[in-house]
């Protein structure tokens, strides 16, 4: 008979696993949504951080050195107020409109902005922009544009002829209307008036104000927590009107509350800075592609970080390699619409 041959057993230590293996468990981690939200926010925190102390002409550690760390320091919560309200308005719009090429400020918030700031030079002198600033008038604005946006949403979306398209159709008319009767306003303005007004009309992130950023805060907060504790609702929503109604979901209702929220957002941020009209749509639009799905509770953590990391690394850099921190706005806006221009040619195109 022939003998069987029995295998000795293999002692000593494991073998090192291949460099296929090895890549493969890489591209794991740094595929990973917990990875990418870390690096994400890993940026954000350093160009923070180069913003605070970056060209800090005192010496580290002395009173003045954190004196104009505190002085620096309301640009970037300035910048984080903007960042969250964007980027959270932006997304959760686009959920209860179930598209990605509209924002809530190409509808007529900034048109609407610029109105009240011209009508207020136009009937009461250039002196009362100076005059009235302040949290109420702040407050009220904001009040003005979740008002207006309430009635325009509440009437084009909560009715039996509920339409996207309406909805667009009417919010680029107002718009228009608005833009037109601020230019004609404008128009009959002093030289010197005008120039006021158009300081005025530009989103600043250096100009801001530092005491409206605890109330722009608190109200991130309130907003930001109403939306995480309904991202699950948010997800059923986005399937549609009649799916989410057919599992249980009041869609009318979440869709208005949903739109009250957006409209107290934008209105905070653009009380803030200014109107930045393409700003929410990049960092969007970034964010689905860095996410790659659709679940509110991956998208709204990782729009808060893409949105910080993009707006405070633009502002470390032209601040202090380009000497031109007040072009921000002017910068984002004009990437910002090609971006806009492009994303539509292609979803064209196909």
């Amino acid at each position: 008979m022939a003998e069987v041959a029995v295998a000795a057993p293999v002692t000593g230590p494991p073998p090192s696993p291949t460099p296929l293996a090895a890549g493969s468990r890489w591209r794991a981690v740094t595929g990973s949504y917990a990875f990418r939200l870390s690096a994400v926010s890993a940026v954000a925190v350093a160009a923070a951080i180069g913003i605070l102390v970056y060209g800090n002409p005192a010496e580290p550690g002395t009173r003045g050195f954190w004196i104009i760390v505190e002085s620096r320091f309301a640009s970037v919560g300035t910048i984080l107020v903007v960042a969250f309200c964007h980027g959270i308005a932006t997304v959760i719009f686009h959920t209860v409109t179930n598209n990605r090429i509209l924002t809530p400020s190409i509808l007529g918030f900034d048109a609407l902005y610029r109105v009240i700031q011209t009508a207020l030079v136009f009937f009461f002198g250039a002196g009362t922009l100076a005059a009235t600033d302040g949290l109420g008038k702040v407050a009220l604005q904001s009040l003005i544009m979740i008002a207006f946006a309430s009635l325009l949403y509440g009437w084009l979306f909560t009715g039996t002829r509920a339409s996207l398209h309406l909805l667009l159709l009417v919010g680029v008319v107002l718009g228009m209307g608005f833009g037109s009767l601020s230019t004609f306003m404008q128009r009959l303005l002093t030289p010197s008036e005008f120039d006021i007004l158009t300081a005025r009309l530009f989103g600043n992130i250096s100009a801001s104000d530092s005491s409206y950023l605890p109330w722009g805060a608190l109200v991130c907060v309130a907003v930001g927590a109403v939306v995480w504790r309904r991202r699950y609702v948010l997800d059923v929503v986005a399937l549609g009107r009649e799916t989410a109604t057919s599992l249980g979901v009041r869609h009318q209702r979440e869709v208005m509350l949903t739109l009250v929220l957006v409209a107290v957002l934008v209105s905070v941020s653009t009380s803030l800075v200014g109107p930045m009209t393409f700003f929410g749509f990049v960092v969007a639009m970034l964010t689905y592609q860095v996410v790659g799905t659709s679940a509110h509770s991956r998208t709204l953590p990782m729009v808060v970080a893409v949105a910080a990391a993009t707006l405070l690394l633009a502002y470390f850099v032209l601040r202090h390699v380009f000497y031109a921190a007040g072009l921000i706005s002017v910068i984002i806006e004009f990437c910002g619409g090609l971006i806009f221009l492009v994303y539509l040619l292609r979803k064209g195109l196909r």
